[in-house]
């Protein structure tokens, strides 16, 4: 079993608590090998103030929402809807049907907002790593990754073009791992 992105339902203003819970009881039941990462997104927005001075401001991207990280078993899946605050997933027809997970182009894109990557890129990339593109000009070619600048989430894949091996740079979340 692999493990995929899905969105969760909570209260509205809840999100946060709903994330320390989830984590407790992820850790308490010994579900850590199933239930990943929690993440509540969250952007970084300017706003002035009344008196003209401008302030950054945490704000959350889909109120009522976290994103989990999991593998999708019956009893992870038990352990994040019985957990206080949350309301259900999203993509769940109900009626104990499991729900549908995030494709990989839309959690990429949330997670290169907040400055993050669905992949470990310490250990999934590195030189010579073989990778799909999934997004843009090239969708769909495999290619070798060149290099990476992790600092700007960008990389230059070697792929082949009319016979030749051309150098593309894309982003983090264009890529996906073979």
């Amino acid at each position: 079993m692999e493990k995929l992105w899905y969105v969760v339902n909570t209260y509205s203003g809840h999100e946060s608590k709903v994330k320390e819970k989830l984590e407790m009881r992820t850790e308490s039941m010994g579900f850590q090998d199933f239930i990943f990462r929690i993440i509540v997104p969250e952007e970084t927005v300017q706003e002035t103030a009344k008196d003209g001075s401008i302030k950054e401001k945490k704000k959350k991207m889909f109120p009522g929402y976290i994103l989990v990280e999991m593998t999708m078993t019956d009893e992870a899946w038990y352990i994040v809807r019985n957990t206080p605050g949350v309301t259900g997933f999203i993509g769940s027809s109900g009626k104990g049907a499991k729900p549908t997970p995030l494709l990989p182009q839309e959690i990429d894109r949330v997670l290169s907002n907040m400055g993050m990557t669905r992949m470990d890129v310490d250990t999934e990339l590195s030189v010579g790593t073989k990778v799909t593109l999934v997004d843009g000009p090239f969708k769909g070619m495999t290619g070798v990754i060149d290099s990476l600048d992790l600092d700007n989430s960008r990389l230059n894949v070697l792929i082949d073009l009319f016979g030749q091996e051309t150098p593309v740079e894309v982003e983090l979340f264009q890529v996906s791992k073979i």
